[in-house]
């Protein structure tokens, strides 16, 4: 029987707030502030109304992002699964999905880590130049400090991983440097008040601390699990075990997920620079931004004499050309017609190792929004549904959400854009 989104009594997005900001006031899904996701009370939602798919069956998130999907997964009493490719955002992930941890051994722990690093009067590193222009000189000291102080205590235990989190989650709240709402850094952009580093940790232990006891009264199922790996294999995740998947793919807008978390990564040296970025995060990626395809120096033809099989291959390399020939005449000259054709292929993959995971009588729900690069259309849903068929799944439709890119201030186009759900039955 083929259901629409609302007779499925599914919350609208605007009714349900399904973006991930709704997550930072609820408890464990907002330890990391992490924008490129949906709320966790939409997913519940739908697994509450689909749960006769969940049978002996889990959930899975191929792109799993901090874990919003899995974490309102165990809420619900769901066995469930994660993929994230992007290192720290995965580590973030696991992390919290360590809720279920002995809160007095984590805050033992923590207030460890707190007064060996204001005891400490060793000398500071000097850090990359992102670091200095985000920070004053002071809450550099106190950052270090911290870090300094849990690198000596860290067991590699779930503890441990823990108060990492708890360093990871304060370092925007302590720069001064402002962040786009993407979590791009600006450090010409200048916050008025920020905390210090210690009361900032304290807080979010804190935080931590009293999230971690809501959810084991409850008695929140903790099992589920988020991999480090690659949604175009989803290596780890069996064969026809999944009965339900809510995902949020990248979409092809030329944001560059490994850049999103550069701050973070620099900070504990991890890369030194812009460039270690894609050895480090970026290459794992699906292909959704310029960056990526540039670096990777790929060429067309290649990447479309492997997408000569889908249904939209004559849409799509005319797509390509026309992008080819708008670089041009733009100053940057991105690659997008590179993007665009990678992109495809590796949702390609995506489709295909999704066919394997899932059951017969699976669904998957995608939150998927369209583009125009250079003002180029890319009709993302429909290519994407045609992929799903391609694969071996049975039906695909799709339920616009809202609009986008209808407010034309600061544009570089006007091609007015859509976000919604494209629904498919195994």
């Amino acid at each position: 029987m083929t259901y629409s989104i609302s007779e499925l009594r599914v919350p609208s997005w605007e009714t349900s707030k399904s973006t991930f900001i709704h997550n930072m006031g609820l408890p464990v899904h907002g330890w990391y502030r992490f924008p490129a996701g949906f709320s966790a009370e939409w997913v519940e939602s739908i697994i509450q109304n689909r749960r006769e798919l969940l049978d002996g069956l889990g959930l899975l998130d191929p792109f799993a992002g901090v874990g919003t999907a899995v974490l309102a997964a165990e809420q619900a009493g769901v066995r469930a699964y994660g993929v994230e490719a992007q290192p720290l955002i995965a580590r973030i992930a696991q992390t919290k999905l360590l809720w279920h941890t002995d809160g007095k051994q984590f805050f033992e722990v923590a207030q460890a880590i707190l007064k060996e690093a204001q005891a400490c009067q060793g000398p500071i590193p000097t850090y990359p130049t992102l670091i200095q222009r985000c920070y004053t000189e002071e809450a550099i000291r106190d950052l270090h400090n911290l870090r300094w102080a849990w690198e000596d205590v860290n067991r590699h235990d779930p503890v441990s991983e823990l108060a990492w989190l708890a360093i990871v989650s304060i370092l925007r709240t302590c720069s001064h440097a402002g962040t786009a709402p993407w979590q791009y850094v600006l450090p010409r952009k200048v916050k008025i008040k920020t905390p210090p580093p210690y009361k900032a940790f304290q807080l979010q232990v804190q935080r931590m601390l009293s999230d971690m006891a809501i959810w084991q009264t409850l008695g929140t199922r903790h099992d589920g699990v988020v991999l480090q790996g690659d949604a175009r294999s989803c290596v780890g995740v069996s064969d026809r075990s999944i009965g339900l998947v809510i995902t949020s793919p990248p979409y092809t807008n030329n944001y560059d997920y490994a850049d999103a978390t550069r701050l973070e990564m620099t900070f504990f040296g991890e890369v030194k620079g812009w460039g270690d970025l894609h050895e480090k995060a970026r290459r794992w990626l699906v292909r959704s931004c310029s960056q990526h395809v540039s670096i990777d120096q790929e060429t067309l033809s290649p990447l479309l004499e492997h997408l000569l099989d889908v249904s939209f291959y004559g849409e799509l390399a005319d797509v390509c050309e026309k992008l080819a020939r708008e670089r041009l005449s733009h100053g940057g000259k991105k690659d997008y017609h590179l993007m665009v054709a990678a992109y495809f292929l590796d949702m390609k993959n995506v489709w295909q190792s999704l066919r394997r995971v899932c059951a017969d009588k699976s669904e998957v729900w995608f939150v998927v929004g369209d583009s125009a690069p250079y003002g180029i259309y890319v009709p993302v849903d429909k290519w994407l549904g045609e992929l799903a068929l391609l694969a071996g799944f049975k039906s695909y439709k799709f339920d616009k959400l809202r609009d986008r890119n209808v407010k034309w201030k600061n544009r570089k186009h006007r091609v007015p854009l859509h976000e919604g759900i494209l629904w498919v039955q195994g």
